[in-house]
């Protein structure tokens, strides 16, 4: 029976990983063409409350319904962890992120969203100890370097061009980074409340401080397509996220995580989003 449990999560621990990867990688370029009609505070607070209520009525429903199981909720002694959580990962990390986007082409964007598993990896190996061994070592360099080279300027210029727009995503990165390894902390409690209080707190501290700035509300149709991708791209992608730590780990969950970065350049070029110099859209 143990070696069928361990079996099972071998299996479930790559596949859950990959497809939180999968729906964090297809939110940025529709999240880049929303920055087009969207404040980027403002949308980052749609993202993060349309995933906390998408998750909430998800949670409701499907225990009414009995298809969704209780596990174990979060306790008192949890609660530092979730605020730090949700102030890294919630709050810094998105905003950081949507004004990074606004700054930068949305190729490169998605591409420098590799730097997040580099610095999971790095903060569980030198602050929590966790094992790193050589494979997921040599996985994260070749994602970089794969990164490095589908994003190196044309044209032969011989040194990376770097503006403030990739400097804002490399902190979104790091901030995600810290959020992750934290939420190791957290992955035996129950990843839907997890989520859901993530995105509703978070969602509601980015939106009133884009409100009290003078921000403007985006129409309907906008309005909807933020709901809609902060619910898969956020939330539910987080649940997946937090159900891969308890089978992997941290690092090993995102050096899955990191495939995110080729998803969103793979549908950015599908789609003939790919900005050109001058292009940028601005809120």
């Amino acid at each position: 029976m143990k070696d069928r449990t361990h079996s099972h999560r071998l299996r479930s621990g790559p596949l859950l990983a990959l497809g939180s990867a999968f729906l964090f990688g297809a939110s940025t370029p529709i999240a880049k063409l929303l920055l087009g009609v969207t404040d980027p505070l403002l949308l980052a607070g749609l993202l993060y409350l349309g995933s906390g209520i998408g998750l909430a009525l998800t949670m409701a429903f499907g225990r009414s319904l009995g298809l969704v199981r209780p596990e174990a909720p979060l306790r008192a002694r949890d609660v530092p962890w979730l605020a730090a959580i949700v102030l890294f990962g919630g709050i810094l990390g998105p905003a950081l992120l949507m004004s990074g986007l606004t700054l930068t082409p949305a190729s490169s964007g998605a591409l420098l969203l590799n730097t997040e598993g580099l610095a999971t990896m790095a903060i569980a190996w030198l602050v929590f100890r966790e094992n790193v061994d050589r494979r997921i070592f040599l996985g994260a360099m070749a994602i970089l370097a794969g990164a490095v080279l589908l994003s190196w300027p044309e044209g032969g210029v011989t040194s990376p061009q770097l503006n403030w727009g990739s400097v804002l995503i490399v902190l979104a990165c790091t901030a995600w980074g810290i959020d992750n390894n934290l939420t190791r902390k957290l992955s035996a409690a129950d990843p839907l409340q997890i989520a859901m209080i993530k995105g509703l707190v978070a969602g509601a501290v980015n939106l009133a401080l884009a409100l009290g700035r003078g921000a403007p509300f985006p129409e309907v149709t906008p309005l909807a397509a933020a709901a809609a991708v902060g619910f898969l791209g956020y939330g539910v992608s987080l649940v997946f996220f937090v159900l891969g730590l308890r089978h992997l780990g941290t690092a090993r969950t995102d050096d899955y995580f990191s495939t995110a970065l080729f998803v969103g350049a793979a549908l950015l070029m599908g789609i003939g989003v790919l900005s050109a110099p001058g292009r940028n859209p601005r809120p």
